[in-house]
């Protein structure tokens, strides 16, 4: 007996399904029944069984059962090639109509998430982002990183202070941790020299763009003993090339027929610049004009044309994008010259990371704090740097950005499980 109707091989079988489809016709049916690995015929010659052609015309899709039969092989059949001639069929639970359907909007889809899931493209798609999870994670156990699983309840809201969830604990508060990053750093002040995570992130923020939650998976690193960002920038493009070759080798040709996406391997080095040459560039291509008053970072429109430029002037999807103005770059980015040692990572006009050399030098670190107002809502993560810290960096990736944008959908609503946002909070 089997669950996995891929793996069925001809003669007597027996296993469970999920009813897609019922077409019955006079003397014989015809059912495609699924499961997580894939769909099969089940014909019912309603002479030779009644019995099993009557539960099947009562079964509405969504039902589940297991069937009795023999597998044959079948040139008629589209599916695989192959049908199972039914002999008995037992109910192990009955669905009701379903309340949404091809012309549902997103929300009403997400109001019966568990529902929508039964999609084939909604099945492919957490397949990817596991192949896609699993390759960045082996990619860096490969390269000496340990896992690490930092909490997420924190005492003091991290970073910036704002954008955070504020919970009841005890007879205090708390606060969710809107990003792994001093916890990560800690570990580097700890000498763990190479690590990841890979776990929930929140963050309040009340936007309602196609690219915004409240709560996703972050794929977090750092690493200690690099010479400069660009220690940084190196490994993320060796990381997600990696990646994006296995997904290409395993789910390459399925994204294509289900998605209509071609998934590119991308070619090493990505292209680099810097934000004052990029904002030049694309006056010059494309007309686009920044506000002087936002030049010291990446516009919205900016953001999304640099998915066009990249492919215009460079050939490639992803584009580096350095030399931000400190005013809008975190506190603990390390700074030369003013310039915060940092970078945006653009794929297909959408930011998914982040990076950069962090400062590790107790009284800089404290002084950048201070000049943002920080240093006392800080203080605790400022101790870890008191007692010596190698030089470190590091980026985080949205999990569920990358999937967005590798499948090219439309809203990050498709891409999770679950969707959180401003106004969603069920199911």
């Amino acid at each position: 007996m089997t669950t996995e109707i891929s793996k069925l091989k001809e003669g007597r079988v027996k296993f469970q399904g999920m009813v897609d489809t019922v077409r019955d016709k006079k003397s014989i049916q015809f059912i495609v029944l699924k499961d997580f690995s894939g769909k099969i015929q089940v014909t019912v010659d309603k002479a030779a069984h009644p019995e099993v052609g009557e539960v099947f015309s009562h079964l509405l899709a969504g039902s589940t059962v297991i069937v009795e039969g023999e597998l044959v092989k079948s040139e008629y059949v589209k599916m695989g090639g192959q049908e199972v001639l039914a002999r008995s069929v037992t109910v192990t639970s009955r669905a009701e109509a379903y309340p949404i359907g091809p012309e549902s909007s997103l929300d009403q889809r997400i109001d019966y998430r568990w529902l929508d899931l039964r999609q084939e493209k909604n099945q492919l798609l957490f397949k990817v982002q596991t192949t896609l999870t699993n390759a960045m994670r082996s990619f860096l156990l490969g390269r000496d990183f340990v896992e690490i699983h930092t909490p997420k309840l924190i005492g003091t809201a991290s970073e910036s202070g704002s954008e955070v969830f504020q919970v009841k604990y005890f007879d205090t508060f708390a606060y969710l941790a809107q990003s792994p990053q001093f916890y990560k750093q800690m570990a580097m002040a700890g000498g763990l020299g190479r690590i990841f995570e890979c776990g929930p992130v929140f963050r309040a923020e009340k936007s309602h763009s196609r690219k915004h939650a409240t709560e996703f998976t972050g794929f977090d690193l750092e690493f200690s003993d690099i010479e400069s960002f660009e220690d940084v920038m190196k490994l993320e493009e060796e990381l997600l090339t990696a990646a994006l070759q296995a997904v290409k080798e395993k789910h390459g040709e399925e994204i294509k027929n289900v998605f209509g996406v071609e998934v590119v391997v991308p070619q090493l080095p990505f292209p680099r610049i810097k934000l004052a040459d990029l904002y030049k560039k694309l006056e010059e291509k494309y007309n686009y004009t920044c506000p002087d008053d936002e030049k010291d970072d990446l516009t919205t429109e900016a953001e999304r044309l640099c998915g066009q430029f990249a492919k215009d002037e460079y050939n490639h999807e992803f584009l580096f994008v350095t030399d931000y103005g400190a005013r809008k770059r975190a506190f603990y980015h390390m700074r030369k010259d003013g310039v915060p040692q940092g970078y945006d990572l653009i794929w297909k006009g959408v930011e998914i990371t982040t990076g950069a050399q962090r400062e590790h030098r107790y009284k800089i670190l404290k002084a950048q704090a201070a000049e943002k107002g920080l240093d006392k809502d800080v203080e605790f993560y400022l101790q870890f740097f008191r007692y010596g810290c190698p030089p470190h960096g590091g980026f985080g990736l949205g999990l569920d950005r990358i999937t967005m944008n590798l499948l090219e959908l439309p809203n990050i609503k498709e891409s999770m499980f679950l969707f959180r946002g401003p106004d969603r909070i069920t199911p």
